[in-house]
């Protein structure tokens, strides 16, 4: 018997160093990634900051979600606290105390929108700029000129932490957690489309929808969402799982409404209400694109 227990303890005491081992190999990884400098050459746009770009910069900073992380006056707040797997809370761009606006330049806030990375050149932790790395000069220049606008606002955010699980959940790759690693830094900008309601503007804007619908668009569980969050939709045409059965007017009351077609709601994380501020000419391109795309089933793969 007491044979037994010793093998037993022995075991045990080797599957948990083996588990403290495997715990310090991710802790280290992660580490190592999270902390990873970037060398991001880029220059601010040359534009004067008219009244008219200042207030296409506030619109742009809804509809492209900035103030979904930031705040409604952009001084942040928590995007996601959740034990064990992280607490990250999106900056505040003002000027004021806990604020990066004082010291960041033009072109800081460019690297961050374009490119995922802060003044120092480490990744931004859930900064979607693989979704902002094709945004025109005149996008990216409008917003940096709303951002120098903003009154002070003193907030300090509670730092970032990720935790076990969390880190874990980003070594498999399972939450795409800096989006620095998945840009190439080095790549010419292709310029982008004008507006207008085209296929080729629709999907310069779809560039944002990617993050949640996936790269196909046909929807699925948004990767690193929490458990309470609906399945992203199918945007393809698909006649039954997709918005085959939509019209463009169906398509805009949605982004205008936040209902579908039947009067249901459209479900959290789906943010319609930042979408309503779409100028028409975008809601129209944006949907001329989709119909474009593949009809394809729901379980499709999101990123093929």
């Amino acid at each position: 018997m007491k044979t037994i227990l010793r093998w037993t303890a022995r075991i045990g005491a080797g599957v948990l160093a083996l588990l403290l081992v495997a715990l310090a190999g991710v802790y280290g990884l992660t580490e190592a990634r999270m902390r990873r400098q970037y060398q991001v050459p880029s220059a601010a746009p040359a534009l004067a900051a008219t009244a008219a770009r200042v207030a296409e910069g506030k619109r742009l900073a809804v509809t492209r979600g900035c103030t979904d992380c930031h705040g409604a006056d952009m001084s942040g707040h928590e995007v996601i606290n959740q034990f064990p797997i992280g607490r990250v809370s999106g900056s505040n761009l003002t000027r004021g105390r806990g604020g990066v606006a004082a010291r960041y330049t033009d072109a800081d806030f460019v690297r961050a929108i374009r490119h995922g990375v802060n003044a120092d050149g480490r990744g931004l932790l859930l900064m979607p700029s693989d979704e902002f790395n094709s945004m025109s000069d005149d996008e990216v220049g409008s917003i940096v000129a709303y951002l120098r606008t903003l009154p002070p606002v003193n907030h300090e955010t509670r730092p970032n932490a990720v935790w076990p699980l969390g880190r874990a959940l980003y070594a498999g790759g399972v939450i795409p957690l800096v989006a620095a690693e998945r840009i190439d830094h080095a790549a010419p900008r292709a310029p982008a489309p004008p507006p207008g309601v085209t296929a080729a503007y629709g999907r310069h804007l779809a560039a944002g929808c990617a993050g949640c619908h996936g790269k196909s668009f046909a929807g699925g569980a948004v990767p690193g969402g929490p458990p309470e969050w609906a399945p992203a939709s199918n945007l393809t045409p698909h006649a039954t799982d997709g918005l085959g059965g939509w019209t463009e007017a169906d398509f805009i009351r949605a982004l205008r409404t936040g209902r579908r077609p039947d009067g249901t709601e459209l479900r959290e994380p789906m943010p319609w209400k930042a979408f309503s501020q779409m100028t028409d000419v975008e809601a129209r391109a944006l949907w001329v694109y989709l119909q474009t795309l593949p009809a394809l089933p729901d379980g499709s793969p999101r990123d093929p």
